[in-house]
């Protein structure tokens, strides 16, 4: 074997974890996939002879190549999210509007990978936050290798993550018994609309229940009220597509669900929950209102 088939099967070895780790970095497979394919290019105008961890060697490449792609990130950040341009998400009728063009094959992996929930809250951490704990957190990599990457001590590095790990994780206001009876409502609620179950979904929904949606959600400068379990549904039901990036998130301490197509967060649903009916939805979609949410995953 020739030494580029040697250099190309070792880097085979480690291409999936260097995905894992730049998927989680950047919650984007198209930018992870640019990120690993750039640790390549890397590694092929590099002198490896003397490296004895190529594995460690390429998660230092592709991590600080994620580290710039947030760093540039951070200077979009005013850029509207156009991941369903033109399609209101809640109709002056009351309906959560219909999916937009991106794949749901490509929604349904994302959903499945490490949550969008946690893929919304890290897309709100400082590049380094992010970096620190998503290595460290979720790959084990030690602080006194993540350090250098972003130009801190071992000691300011593991700090970093504490702060990553206690926004991600966030402070439930309410009992975990509380807690565990609205993650059940909520999960369910999300489950009807994926299904496109009416009947589960109005069962689920009391009878008055109030929808409010700010006015960014709607196709009007006005902001939405709808009333009605039966017309609530009815607007859920042609949000199918949508659901399909939807996923539950611990929202100002309460759980609610984060829509968030390619994981960067679009709007938010709040629930207001009595005797295990939903009688309250608040749907926040205004920028401002977003940035003010204290959101955190679910389950991590």
């Amino acid at each position: 074997m020739d030494e580029n088939s040697l250099l190309t099967e070792r880097f085979e070895e480690h291409r999936s974890h260097l995905r894992a780790v730049s998927y989680r970095m950047l919650g984007s497979l198209a930018e992870a996939d640019d990120a690993v394919q750039e640790a390549w290019l890397r590694l092929n105008r590099s002198d490896v002879s003397d490296v004895e961890n190529l594995g460690g060697w390429l998660t230092t490449v592709v991590s600080r190549v994620c580290l710039n792609l947030l760093r540039s990130r951070e200077s979009r950040r005013e850029d509207p999210m156009e991941a369903y341009p033109g399609d209101p998400v809640v109709s002056r009728a009351g309906a959560l509007g219909p999916g937009g063009p991106v794949d749901p094959e490509q929604e349904a992996l994302l959903a499945d990978s490490v949550g969008l929930a946690l893929l919304v809250v890290l897309d709100r951490l400082a590049p380094a936050e992010r970096l620190a704990f998503v290595l460290h957190d979720l790959f084990a990599v030690p602080f006194d290798e993540i350090a250098p990457m972003i130009e801190k001590s071992p000691a300011a590095t593991r700090q970093l993550a504490s702060r990553a790990r206690r926004r991600v994780k966030g402070a439930p206001v309410v009992p975990e018994a509380d807690l565990t009876r609205q993650r059940r409502v909520v999960d369910a609620f999300l489950a009807a609309t994926r299904g496109g179950n009416f009947d589960a979904l109005v069962t689920l929904l009391h009878p008055d229940v109030v929808l409010r949606a700010d006015k960014a959600v709607g196709p009007t400068p006005a902001a939405i009220l709808v009333r009605g379990a039966v017309t609530v549904a009815r607007g859920a039901m042609a949000a199918m597509q949508r659901a399909r990036s939807t996923a539950p998130a611990l929202v100002d301490g309460v759980v609610g669900l984060a829509m968030a197509p390619l994981g960067r967060l679009f709007l938010v649903l709040g629930f207001t929950i009595e005797d295990g009916l939903i009688t309250e939805i608040d749907v926040v979609a205004e920028p401002e209102r977003l940035g003010a949410l204290e959101l955190a995953a679910l389950d991590v």
